[in-house]
C-alpha cells in the first residue's frame, strides 16, 4: 500500500510557475498525494489557475485566503486541511524538486525519523549559484538557531521540510503568519521529547527577484526574532 503524503502548496502571485510545479509532483508516482493549495489573495491569475486545477482533479483541496497573511498563516490552513500520513511543504515556484521528496520521505516511512529537513548545503546536488550575502545571511541565523536549539542544521530556512502528521497536528502549534514560521518550526520541533529529526541534501534552483523571488532582508529581521522569541520565551 503506497504512502498517503500531503502536500501543502501556499501560493501567492506564481502563476509562471504554480501549475508546472503541480504538474511535477502529480508525475511523482511513488506516493498516494493530497495536494493543498492556498491562495494568499493573489492578484495576478495563480487563484483563477488554482481553481481549474482543482475542478481537472490536480489538487485536492483549495484555500483562498481573504487578503494576504502570508505563508506561516498559509501553512497553518492547509495543516488544517491534512489528512496524510506524512507531511511536506511544497513552495509554488520552481527553487526545488518534487523528485527530492523519497529523499525526505524515506527516514520516516523506514521509521528512522519523525522530521526530515531539507538541506541546500549538504550533499552533491545541482544548486543554482546566486546571492553571497543571501547565504551568509542563512548562515548566521542557523548558527544562532542551532546555538538555541541544540541541533546541528545546515539550512534552517529551506522550503523542504517534511513531518510525520502527527507532530503538526498534536504535538506542536505554529503562530507565525510569514516566513518567520521556518525558525519557529525548528524550535518547536526541537523540543519535543524524544523526537528524531533527520536532515538531507536537496537540489536548489534558486530564482533571482527579477523572477519573482519574494524574500528580502526584512525578514532575516523577522527569523532573528523568531529564534529568540521561539527558542527562549515561547513553548
Amino acid at each position: 500500500m503506497r504512502i498517503q503524503l500531503s502536500i501543502i502548496i501556499p501560493c501567492y502571485n506564481e502563476k509562471n510557475t504554480v501549475e508546472t510545479i503541480i504538474d511535477h509532483i502529480n508525475n511523482n508516482t511513488k506516493y498516494t498525494n493530497e495536494i493543498i493549495a492556498i491562495d494568499d489573495f493573489s492578484n495576478d491569475g495563480t487563484y483563477e489557475i488554482l481553481q481549474r486545477l482543482l475542478k481537472e482533479n490536480k489538487i485536492k483541496e483549495l484555500i483562498r485566503n481573504e487578503k494576504n497573511f502570508g505563508k506561516g498563516y498559509s501553512i497553518r490552513k492547509g495543516i488544517e486541511k491534512s489528512t496524510g500520513e506524512i507531511i511536506i511543504f511544497q513552495d509554488a515556484d520552481l527553487e526545488y524538486d518534487p523528485k527530492d521528496y523519497p529523499r525526505l520521505i524515506d527516514p520516516i516511512e523506514n521509521n528512522s525519523a519523525d522530521v526530515v529537513f531539507g538541506s541546500r548545503f549538504i550533499g552533491s546536488d545541482i544548486k543554482r549559484v546566486l546571492f553571497f550575502w543571501h547565504s551568509v545571511a542563512n548562515y548566521y541565523l542557523t548558527l544562532l538557531s542551532n546555538m538555541f536549539s541544540n541541533l546541528n542544521l545546515t539550512d534552517m530556512e529551506n522550503c523542504y521540510k517534511a513531518f510525520k502528521s502527527e507532530i503538526l497536528k498534536k504535538k506542536i502549534i505554529l503562530k507565525e503568519n510569514r516566513f518567520g514560521i521556518e525558525p519557529e518550526i525548528v524550535a518547536k520541533v526541537s523540543k519535543i521529547q524524544n523526537v528524531r529529526i533527520c536532515e538531507v541534501g536537496v537540489k536548489y534552483f534558486g530564482r533571482t527577484y527579477a523572477e519573482g523571488k519574494k524574500i528580502t532582508w526584512k525578514d532575516a529581521f523577522s527569523a532573528l526574532r523568531c529564534i529568540i522569541y521561539y527558542n527562549l520565551f515561547k513553548k
